[in-house]
């Protein structure tokens, strides 16, 4: 069983699953995140979903250089959540599962490709605090932790 961050999901609601991958990208105490303008203002883990065909590990990497610009180098899946949110951008109600990786931010190649994204370094615990799901803060907080 995958544990759940957030509401819970709607008697009647249908939810369309998605899989995606996200990063706990640390630097000394700090964590690269990604912080989306658009639909709505949203400082995140890097990460999104996995395309049709494509593997958690390269969808990593992909997600990654789109939000923040930056190559990483040796992940390595540490957990797994879902939650169930409307996603605005795609005009759906998810059942997200969230595949959670630690890894090396290696080199900045660029600015993000993705629009309205732009990385940003903050201190672990601070993430842990204002990280936008509840997913995400936990993860960060174990990260936090030394766990």
């Amino acid at each position: 069983m995958i544990r759940r961050f957030g509401e819970s999901p709607e008697p009647d609601r249908r939810y369309i699953r998605r899989v995606g991958v996200y990063a706990l990208l640390p630097k000394g105490s700090s964590l690269l995140l990604t912080w989306q303008l658009e639909p709505g203002p949203d400082l995140q883990l890097p990460g999104g979903g996995i395309d049709p065909g494509e593997s958690p590990v390269p969808a990593l990497h992909r997600e990654v250089y789109e939000e923040t610009g930056w190559m990483i180098s040796a992940p390595r899946r540490i957990g797994a959540f879902r939650r169930f949110t409307y996603m605005p951008e795609y005009d759906l109600w998810a059942e997200k599962v969230c595949l959670i990786y630690r890894a090396k931010p290696v080199r900045r190649l660029g600015p993000p490709t993705e629009a309205q994204h732009q990385p940003l370094w903050m201190e672990a615990g601070e993430a842990a605090r204002r990280l936008g799901n509840a997913g995400d803060r936990h993860f960060a907080a174990l990260h936090a932790r030394g766990l």
